[in-house]
């Protein structure tokens, strides 16, 4: 479980790490998607996951994969959208099961059928409680989500606290791909205080003040897309929120 030890021991140390996903999808091309990467890595990420919730798969994403692998000594993950999501070419994938699915295929049955493959490939699976929070974006649609709403934070913290129960060593709230807020932070807070195993936080985190604000109020880790997608200088993006996580991590950590 070498990419599950290194993310322990990061956020033992730091306090907070911080990761990029790049869906290729959304890209104009492939060395776009790759470039943004690279600019990532340069700026201090801890990892690089790949992937998407529609269109992420086969031959594109052998190619970003790959070609992304070869140039950085940081994890690269899979975030899948579904079973096509594979590829032998990260290092680990986010084996996730959507636990506020209305349709038992994400919850247990993807990943039943996903499971022989990752093994025969060698790929780690990190297995996470996932859970999508209002406004959910399409992940909310593809994954058939209950959204948790952004007032209830009991019911996010119930969902991760039985998530961690049934198994999974990370839970993920992710409010979905350019959410127009984050999860919102006394939701972070609820289920930081219930939860014993990392938490990773996504979806709308546009601002390096919501990153840092997210960090302090309990999350490990927080993953960035749409903000460096869209900005005309990744690194630079990059390393601002690498600067906010850190900061915030080791004013925790004191």
């Amino acid at each position: 479980m070498k990419t599950e030890k290194y993310i322990n021991e990061k956020i033992v140390s730091d306090g907070g790490i911080i990761s990029i996903v790049i869906d290729p999808v959304d890209y104009p091309n492939m060395q776009k998607a790759v470039d943004t990467a690279l600019h990532a890595h340069e700026a201090g990420v801890d990892i690089i996951a790949v992937g998407g919730s529609i269109g992420a798969q086969g031959k594109l994403l052998d190619s970003v994969t790959k070609t992304i692998k070869e140039k950085v000594d940081v994890p690269v993950v899979l975030f899948p959208g579904n079973i096509a999501t594979i590829t032998p070419y990260a290092d680990a994938i986010y084996f996730m099961s959507l636990l506020n699915s209305r349709n038992p295929y994400w919850i247990s049955q993807a990943q039943t059928l996903a499971a022989p493959l990752i093994k025969h490939l060698g790929v780690e699976p990190l297995p996470i409680g996932y859970i999508v929070v209002e406004p959910g974006g399409t992940v909310g649609w593809v994954g058939d989500a209950n959204v948790v709403p952004r007032n209830k934070p009991q019911i996010a913290s119930a969902l991760a606290l039985a998530g961690q129960y049934g198994g999974n060593r990370i839970i993920f709230t992710d409010a979905g791909s350019a959410a127009y807020e984050p999860v919102p932070v006394d939701m972070v807070r609820a289920v930081s205080e219930m939860i014993d195993v990392p938490y990773l936080v996504a979806g709308g985190i546009k601002t390096t003040e919501q990153a840092s604000a997210i960090i302090s109020a309990g999350a490990d880790w927080i993953q960035i897309g749409t903000a460096a997608e869209q900005t005309k200088d990744p690194k630079k993006t990059m390393q601002n929120f690498v600067q906010a996580v850190k900061e915030a991590g080791k004013a925790k950590l004191r």
